[in-house]
């Protein structure tokens, strides 16, 4: 994506932390407790973090699976007891974030000009609360569940191309997660991937990511 005259059939989007705030580590601080000294904590919050990537990176189960087992092994690492109901009360939480406060209106305008695609490593009934909550119409929202693959697994990548009749340079692709998006859809053949940077990951050399920090930003580069 070198020029905005260059026009994409449709803007894909991953879900959660790229639009949808991300608000994990208040609900992880109310189950570990006082279980991680003050000093340790930001440490065990990236390693759960690294814990959730490599469980979705196996067979796919259901996304409260994954937290739990997530938490549970990241907790057994730091020997510490880990919530039984840590999966339920992860997923509760998630069902009621919000958006992001700048992604509202620029992507409704977007949605305007341009077929508007999420492509999620949630559930289904977890994009029924979220995806409302943009303000956006989209022309289609899949889910890791009707995949059967979590991203950065190639399957949920295909799975958006087959639904969609599509071939990876009719996509421009946005997220704020590296790993997850970008590294694995560069690999498949997409070109156009952007990261709107919200300070998750570092920006990595050699696979020509478009960095933003603003929809805003990007809708100029898509000549809006």
């Amino acid at each position: 994506m070198t020029t905005p005259s260059f026009r994409p059939k449709y803007v894909s989007f991953d879900c959660y932390g790229t639009l949808i705030s991300w608000q994990m580590t208040p609900i992880t601080r109310e189950l570990v407790g006082d279980q991680i000294p003050a000093e340790d904590w930001d440490r065990f919050v990236a390693e759960f973090r690294g814990y959730r990537y490599d469980q979705v990176c196996g067979e796919y189960q259901p996304y409260e699976q994954v937290l739990q087992s997530a938490f549970e092994r990241v907790c057994r690492k730091w020997g510490i007891e880990a919530d039984p109901r840590a999966g339920k009360r992860f997923a509760d939480g998630i069902r009621t974030w919000g958006p992001h406060p700048d992604v509202p209106a620029p992507l409704k305008t977007m949605g305007e000009h341009y077929k508007l695609v999420i492509l999620s490593n949630a559930d289904d009934s977890f994009l029924a609360e979220s995806v409302p909550r943009l303000g956006a119409n989209f022309h289609a929202v899949f889910s890791a569940e009707r995949a059967g693959y979590y991203k950065p697994r190639y399957g949920a990548f295909e799975y958006m191309l087959e639904q969609l009749d599509a071939a990876p340079g009719d996509f421009v692709h946005v997220s704020s997660h590296t790993r997850y998006d970008p590294l694995p859809m560069h690999d498949m053949g997409f070109r156009n991937l952007v990261l709107l940077d919200r300070g998750y990951d570092p920006v990595p050399p050699g696979y020509g990511l478009v960095t933003v920090k603003s929809l805003d930003e990007l809708n100029t580069m898509l000549g809006i």
